[in-house]
């Protein structure tokens, strides 16, 4: 059926005048009676009244006046939420935090994202590195945080940040009670409290090789999560890096955390994507995140 002929008709119902309508619509009186009449075969039923010197609607054409405007009202809203969604400006994302990083970076991209598209649904969640690659991989989410560098096929990354790696250490220790940075060569044998390296590889190694330049020193117990890493510390099991604002959500009695000496090792916080053409919420994100990289 012509959505034309329904505009046709709203126009005329609420003009109730031949002449006034056909000029509102840009278009010949001939023209919208032959439409008009059109209409009125598609539908199978008599929508005016033409006995009397000016036409009335019929109960038939009562309904079809406002089912009319509903209808053009409805098209409206379906043309504005396509281009909506067109522009990245509705539509679903989906993101996952990762654990280690839940400092102002990736929380105040969120935040900015949410007020520039407040009408974007956006469903976050918390994984870990190798977790949030895979889900990626899977079609499971549309942008993760991750821990650089990263090797996955098919996937995106971009640098949006980085922080200071921190010594946390039990708060009996000798260290614990110097001034100053603590150097690289007093930790060199002291055991080591860690995460399992699978759980995000990159991140695994670049504090390894910062920290303990010369080879870790026996890891003496492995935590899934920095919150059981912590616990393990203040328990006096070893020592352990952790990211600065990672240590300071969570740091807890019998823990204290002490800066390296210089160079100070640095992890950064990465962006994740899929490769290939991505829809209008995603590219957005992204477009965000770099735009805000650049101007901090």
């Amino acid at each position: 059926m012509d959505l034309r002929r329904w505009h046709y008709f709203a126009v005329l119902a609420e003009e109730m005048h031949f002449t006034k309508a056909a000029a509102r619509l840009f278009v010949s009186q001939p023209s919208l009676s032959q439409q008009i009449r059109a209409f009125e075969a598609d539908l199978g039923v008599a929508l005016l009244d033409r006995t009397g010197p000016r036409f009335a609607l019929t109960d038939a054409g009562r309904v079809a006046a406002a089912e009319a405007r509903d209808l053009l009202d409805r098209l409206d809203r379906a043309r504005g939420a396509v281009a909506a969604a067109g522009r990245g400006d509705a539509g679903r994302l989906r993101i996952a935090y990762t654990r280690s990083a839940p400092g102002p970076r990736a929380g105040d991209l969120v935040a900015a994202y949410r007020e520039r598209h407040p009408d974007v649904e956006l469903a976050l969640e918390t994984g870990w590195t190798s977790l949030n690659l895979a889900r990626l991989q899977a079609g499971e989410i549309d942008i993760g945080f991750v821990r650089p560098p990263v090797a996955a096929a098919g996937i995106e990354v971009a640098v949006i940040g980085s922080e200071e790696v921190l010594l946390a250490l039990p708060s009996g220790h000798p260290l614990a009670h110097r001034r100053g940075r603590v150097s690289r060569a007093a930790i060199a044998a002291e055991p080591v409290v860690f995460w399992p390296r699978e759980n995000g590889p990159g991140q695994y190694d670049a504090i390894s090789g910062q920290v303990w330049p010369g080879g870790l020193p026996p890891i003496v117990r492995e935590e899934p999560e920095d919150e059981q890493l912590m616990r393990a510390v203040a328990e006096g099991a070893g020592v352990a890096a952790v990211p600065e604002h990672r240590a300071r959500a969570l740091r807890r009695r019998g823990v204290v955390l002490r800066r390296l000496a210089a160079p100070a090792p640095r992890i950064d916080l990465g962006l994740a994507w899929r490769a290939g053409p991505a829809s209008a919420v995603v590219r957005g994100f992204v477009e965000l995140a770099g735009s805000r990289v650049r101007t901090s």
